[in-house]
């Protein structure tokens, strides 16, 4: 069990935002269907789409005995992280030929654990639950996601058709693909901030002569 500090910890990281770009294909799910579709997550039986997600999971589990092999065997470490390099390769082929989504141009959203805003062409209710197909780039990790519809506010946006802002709050996700979400959307934050760092340090260069 978790102490207050290690939750808190967990909290703050569920509810990191960034700007992302995935994959995504949504549909609205009938209350008497939820329960059986949670079923058949749980039981792993889309493991067609989640595959990567899966594997993610287990090779981070694996971290910490792998780190032990590397400092004691490193040529053994070096061949399990090919094996494994082999496995993810064979994992995005299979995903590429039972999901369409991999082809799917991707679209903008904010993203954290907990929740997704995106943009749709046609208004969602509020209060109903959306099954979420998530592919995440560039590890190429599908994630199957139940979520409530919070929040459907039209927008203009120049230049294009009328869309609408959704917002959702992820209500079941497995464990694995909630702990997978949380390291892409820290690694996410960390990429943004170093460009911004990179973009600042050039600008700073620029204006005092320094190139």
């Amino acid at each position: 069990m978790m102490n207050d500090g290690k939750m808190q910890e967990q909290e703050r990281r569920e509810f990191f935002r960034v700007e992302d770009e995935v994959s995504l294909h949504y549909q609205v799910v009938k209350t008497d269907e939820l329960d059986a579709k949670r079923k058949r997550l749980d039981q792993d039986l889309d493991s067609d789409f989640t595959i990567i997600g899966s594997l993610a999971a287990i090779t981070h589990d694996m971290a910490g005995v792998l780190r032990k092999v590397e400092s004691s065997a490193p040529e053994v470490a070096r061949y399990l992280n090919a094996l494994d390099r082999k496995i993810e390769l064979l994992g995005r082929a299979f995903l590429g030929h039972s999901s369409d989504l991999s082809e799917q141009s991707a679209r903008a959203v904010n993203l954290s654990a907990s929740g997704m805003a995106f943009y749709t062409p046609k208004p969602i209710a509020v209060g109903g639950v959306l099954e979420l197909r998530l592919l995440l780039f560039p590890s190429y990790t599908g994630m199957l996601i139940y979520a409530e519809v919070v929040a459907c506010e039209r927008v203009e946006m120049p230049g294009t058709n009328r869309f609408y802002c959704t917002r959702v709050n992820f209500t079941y996700l497995r464990d694995n693909d909630r702990d997978v979400l949380i390291r892409h959307v820290l690694q996410r934050q960390s990429e943004l901030l170093r460009r911004q760092r990179e973009q600042q340090d050039s600008s700073s260069n620029s204006q005092y002569g320094i190139y």
